[in-house]
Formats: C-alpha cells, structure tokens, sequence
C-alpha cells in the first residue's frame, strides 16, 4: 500500500462526488510533469489524502489503479477538457473536521522530503497534482485525522436525527484509519528491522567511532533517512551505519558527517574544546565501502550543519 497527497482545489467538490481524480497527462506548456506522471503509479488498495485550501479535507481508497481517460467533468469550459488524462477511482471519505496544515505544521514539518514534499517549508501547499506521502508523514496524518474526527467526536451528535448517517460512515470510516495506520506501522517496523540485520554485521556489531559493542546502546543509522529514501534504500545497508546512541543523535541531526573517503566532519556548532566530551576529533576516518559513498555524500550535502 502507498500513500499520496493531492492537491485539489475548485476540482474537488465535483471530483468527490465523481469518485475520482483526474489530471491532465500534460501541463499547459505540453511537459509531463513528476506530479501528473505519479498518477501512473497509484494501485487499487492505495490511499489519498486529499488537500483543499490548506487543509486536509478527506481521505479516500483507491478502486482502481490509473486508467487513461478524457475529462468526466462536466464543465466544459475548462482549458483543454476535451484532452486525455490520468484517471483513478476512488471510495471518499470526507472528513467531518478538516485538518488544518499550518496549525499543525510543527508535527508535519519533520517529516517532509526534501525532494518533492506536497508542502513548503513556510506550510503552503506546493504546486502540482500528486505527491508521495512517506509512510511516517501519513501516520502523522492519520492520527490527526483520528484526534479531531474519532477521539473528540460528540457522542451525543450520533442520537439526533443525522445520527444514523453518521454511524454509518464512521462503521467504514474508523476501520479503514486503523487498518492503514497498522499495514504503515508494520511496514516501517519490518523494513527498519531488515535494515538493522543487514547493517550490523557490515560494522562488526560496534559503533564506528567509539567502538562501543553493546547491543542495547547500538543504533543502526540511516544516511539517506526513511522519508527520503526509496523502497530499496530502506533496506540497503550500505544506507548507514552502526553508531552508539550519542554518536546516532550527532549524525541524525546533522552535527557529524562522513565524505566520500570515509573522513568525519564536525559542525562548527560543536566547539572544539568539547570534541573530548563526544569523543569525536577530525582525524577520524572509518573505513567506507564504495555502496556507502552516495549515501555519505547525500547526507553531508543536504543533512550536514557546517
């Protein structure tokens, strides 16, 4: 299962009640772009988070994967309607209350690719259709979505009239969040422990700068972290390295790095005199293989504080 943000805005109310998406194979200047040709690659099972003037307004299941099809809207005086497009068919779940991205960007921002994140840095949407949805951004947003449409409902709405319309989206609507949540989980946790297994014995189960071997104190460390990484890199193991807790916290947060030749770079944040306290100094180098060498040159490049 993947997961994808799409960004709708004037298209979504007619779009929802189609049960569809829908986006044009090409923008307006004849290119293909990465958010239209995404569209390729959503399968049945598949789920949409589907994003409306800064909010997430709806979750939905895909039906079908991508068919080529022309426009099912029916207003016609759309650019280029007429044109084929990329089409999907979806179950929508319309949430009772949105979740809005700015409010709680502080949880979202953490967890946004650095390479084709559906929103910027400053909590705006990005332009463009689809949008990958990396597993922990998508369980952030489930539960989200849970706190404000599962955990606060009033139960006492569910006794008035509307009641009974009510029990029934949420009979197919809160299972659904849970069986998503649990396959997302599983396939982090799966992944993480496969990445763990390979990578260990690469170092010799010890901490590459330290030397520490104990098992509970050892960290298997990604380079190129999970929401950046592909499917593959997940569980390549030459996407990391075996450091100590303290040294997994320095590299994760950028205050270490490793070049190409395997040599450690240490922040300017880190001052000098307390090199000793971390037991880090920049003679060290580890003995990298060429598989580690994208990796390290990916993390120092877009990870590393000079």
């Amino acid at each position: 299962m993947q997961s994808f943000v799409v960004m709708q805005g004037q298209t979504y109310q007619e779009e929802k009640e189609l049960g569809v998406i829908w986006s044009l194979q090409q923008d307006s200047s004849g290119k293909e772009r990465h958010s239209r040709l995404r569209m390729i690659e959503v399968n049945e099972g598949d789920r949409i988070f589907h994003y409306v003037k800064g909010n997430i307004v709806a979750l939905s299941v895909a039906k079908t994967g991508c068919q080529i099809a022309s426009n099912p809207s029916t207003m016609q005086n759309q650019e280029r309607w007429n044109d084929d497009g990329y089409l999907v068919e979806l179950e929508y779940h319309e949430l009772e209350v949105p979740v809005n991205i700015r409010s709680k960007f502080d949880a979202i921002l953490p967890l946004l690719p650095i390479k084709y994140s559906p929103f910027q840095a400053d909590a705006n949407g990005n332009q463009g259709y689809l949008y990958p949805c990396n597993e922990e951004l998508s369980i952030k947003l489930l539960e989200l979505i849970g706190d404000l449409n599962i955990y606060q409902v009033d139960e006492e709405q569910l006794e008035l009239a509307i009641g009974t319309v009510l029990r029934t989206e949420r009979d197919t609507f809160v299972p659904m969040i849970a069986e998503t949540e649990a396959e997302l989980k599983t396939k982090i946790r799966l992944g993480r422990k496969k990445f763990r297994a390979g990578l260990l014995p690469l170092w010799d189960y010890k901490c590459v700068l330290c030397g520490i071997g104990l098992p509970a104190l050892l960290r298997a460390s990604y380079s190129k972290p999970w929401k950046d990484s592909t499917d593959f890199e997940r569980v390549d193991p030459s996407n990391g390295i075996v450091l100590c807790c303290n040294h997994d916290a320095l590299y994760k947060n950028g205050f270490i790095a490793f070049d190409g030749q395997g040599r450690l770079h240490i922040s300017s944040q880190i001052p000098e005199e307390d090199y000793g306290t971390y037991s880090i100094h920049p003679k060290m180098k580890i003995a990298r293989t060429e598989e580690n060498k994208p990796y390290f040159k990916w993390h120092k490049r877009n990870l590393f504080i000079e």
